[in-house]
């Protein structure tokens, strides 16, 4: 066992002990809690990189297959006029339009589907069935449709985030029980104030749990659409196009771009949720 497998194995224990330390600890301080909170994620995240910078450099794993965490980041450094430029084009363009568009659509349709028992029974076993398409058949179908540029794009992230808003909502809209419709009747409350004083907030969490879901089916859709053709920028075309010149380190780097965009969209979902729904029992026990 070379230098290197015996560092990964001396960092893992040594990771594993404190994160297990810091997990048991309650600090009487909140920031600090807070801080040793995000420390725990933190560190699991440095020992699999070590691990993972070990493993390559101790076995010599060729680059083409998979190159070191080091090598990504040199590649990402250096390449960030290009990584920038594919960023604002899928992320910025297709990711944020696509998913605004289709989550809106879906709660706009599913408020007036709550409105239409004809269109509850008829239009969402078509929702299920069209959620169900795979992307790789749709997004040829959208780029012929609307062209190669990031407006194709939008078309399939739409296609894939109108279903679960539109699922969701429904059932959150349901989620409010008789005893509490029979109430807001009791005050002679129209349709339109029992939606806004009521279902909606009892549908809040089905709400933001669609978009969170949408927050990485968004990002995906938009990678994978752009296999079937786009301008020459995109996350998309540049991982397909540098895979065939077996650039694998500047596809990893791509790779890792898109892991933190949508990990900081998923986070930014998911602050929202904890502002808007503060009263539900989840979040304040997780505040307890």
């Amino acid at each position: 066992m070379n230098g290197y497998l015996v560092f990964a194995v001396v960092f893992w224990i040594a990771s594993w002990f404190v994160n297990e330390w810091l997990v048991r600890q309650k600090f009487a301080n909140a920031a600090v809690d807070r801080a040793a909170r995000l420390v725990v994620p933190l560190l699991f995240g440095v020992t699999l990189l070590v691990i993972w910078e070990c493993v390559v450099r101790g076995f010599q794993i060729p680059q083409i297959l998979l190159p070191a965490p080091s090598a990504i980041w040199a590649k990402l450094i250096s390449s960030i006029p290009t990584l920038a430029a594919d960023f604002r084009q899928t992320f910025l363009k297709a990711v944020i339009t696509g998913f605004v568009l289709g989550s809106g659509l879906g709660f706009v349709v599913a408020v007036l589907i709550d409105r239409s028992p004809f269109l509850q029974k008829g239009l969402l076993p078509i929702g299920n069935f069209v959620s169900a398409l795979p992307i790789v058949g749709v997004a040829p179908i959208m780029v012929m449709w609307f062209g190669f540029d990031w407006q194709s794009k939008v078309a399939v992230v739409v296609i894939m985030t109108f279903f679960p808003m539109l699922v969701n909502t429904v059932q959150g809209l349901a989620a409010a029980s008789h005893m509490e419709r029979d109430l807001m009747r009791t005050y002679a409350a129209s349709w339109w104030q029992t939606l806004v004083k009521l279902r909606l907030p009892a549908a809040a969490p089905f709400i933001f749990n669609a978009l969170k879901i949408n927050s990485t089916l968004a990002l995906i859709g938009a990678i994978v659409a752009e296999f079937f053709g786009t301008p020459i920028v995109g996350m998309g075309f540049r991982i397909s196009t540098e895979v065939g010149r077996a650039n694998i380190d500047m596809v990893w780097a791509e790779i890792a771009v898109a892991a933190l965009a949508g990990s900081a969209f998923y986070g930014a979902v998911a602050l929202v949720e904890r502002a808007v729904t503060f009263w539900h029992p989840s979040v304040r026990g997780g505040r307890a």
